[in-house]
């Protein structure tokens, strides 16, 4: 890695060449980009990804009912959208349309 001999910032390389924004620039032969930004190391072999449905619900579930399709199974979360000395907002949403509401007090 290196830095502008003028202002200190950090020089990227680009197309065999470091450039600062304060003017300076250097042109780079292979043994430099070599030594300074070459990495070695472990290399991570191909994961599998594992995909999941969409439709999989990963929030707590309750009894309740939707008013838009009659579904008596809910998700909730509470989130805090008023000052902290007041109690926390309690959404729900439908496990079936994803129909979204806040709780009342």
């Amino acid at each position: 890695m290196e830095f502008c001999p003028k202002c200190g910032k950090m020089l990227i390389p680009k197309h065999n060449q470091v450039k600062c924004s304060c003017g300076y620039s250097k042109n780079l032969n292979k043994k430099d980009i070599e030594e300074q930004y070459t990495m070695a190391g472990e290399k991570k072999h191909n994961e599998e990804v594992v995909l999941i449905d969409g439709d999989v619900v990963t929030l707590p579930t309750t009894k309740g009912k939707c008013f838009k399709c009659g579904n008596t199974q809910i998700a909730w979360w509470m989130r805090q959208t008023r000052s902290a000395d007041e109690a926390p907002t309690i959404f729900y949403r439908c496990t079936k349309c994803g129909n979204t509401w806040k709780g009342h007090d």
